[in-house]
């Protein structure tokens, strides 16, 4: 382990870890991008969107119970393990997942923000409200509100805009935090991937863990290659080692 990166996080007053689907594919779930996420020949790029969902509900809600066929039978991973174990080491810690499958939620995580939504939680499209659908597979497709509606997952959308709450907490963290991890995200999807560089900004620490390099190579201060399963349980047992 480098130990550098043990030093700095061993004195790190706010820590901030920030997941994509790399760590999620360590559990065997795909990303649903390429060909591994491909069903029916439609792309996810075609299926989650509103004027999708708009002209043929039916199809996407098809996609979606496939989806969480797959999530609900994944197992959680020593990557996600490691993370709560991080929560429960320092006092002031928050996780950004751009995950929507609901994984970390499994391990007891309490400081977390699903910034791109979950896809167990659904939306009445009339009335706005919100609650867990954990039906695998769904009862009814489409779902359906009390009030008669369709139902739709509480996730963000291409082409939409993430919710102001989760972009505000968001933000007020990456000032506040002097350590950041980032595991498994590409370094691709905004405004996510502009939040190590903030953190730099803010004269933070930042530590990548992935299994190749990514645009956040270039700025991050560690570079961990491998797998999230394999590389986090490591750097706690060395944190509880230095801490003593």
């Amino acid at each position: 382990m480098n130990e550098k990166v043990v030093e700095r996080l061993s004195q790190t007053r706010f820590l901030l870890v920030i997941t994509g689907a790399g760590i999620s594919a360590e559990s065997g779930i795909p990303t649903f991008r390429g060909t591994d996420g491909l069903w029916k020949n439609y792309r996810a790029e075609e299926l989650a969107t509103p004027s999708a969902f708009e002209r043929d509900p039916e199809t996407v809600w098809q996609w979606y119970d496939w989806r969480r066929g797959i999530i609900g039978k994944a197992p959680l991973n020593p990557g996600h393990l490691a993370i709560k174990e991080l929560e429960d080491m320092f006092e002031n810690f928050l996780l950004i997942t751009q995950n929507v499958d609901g994984l970390h939620a499994r391990t007891g995580i309490r400081n977390m923000v699903e910034i791109h939504g979950n896809l167990w939680r659904v939306r009445c499209t009339r009335e706005g409200k919100t609650s867990m659908l954990m039906d695998v597979p769904l009862k009814s497709i489409p779902p359906k509100c009390e009030c008669g509606a369709i139902l739709r997952p509480d996730v963000v959308w291409f082409g939409e805009s993430i919710p102001s709450h989760a972009l505000e907490q968001s933000f007020n963290i990456l000032e506040q935090c002097d350590s950041l991890i980032v595991v498994g995200t590409s370094g691709a999807v905004y405004p996510v991937a502009s939040f190590p560089q903030a953190v730099k900004d803010h004269g933070g620490f930042v530590v990548e863990v992935n299994v190749e390099p990514t645009p956040i190579s270039a700025i991050a201060d560690a570079s961990l290659f491998g797998n999230s399963g394999d590389i986090l349980p490591m750097l706690v047992k060395w944190l509880k080692e230095k801490r003593g």
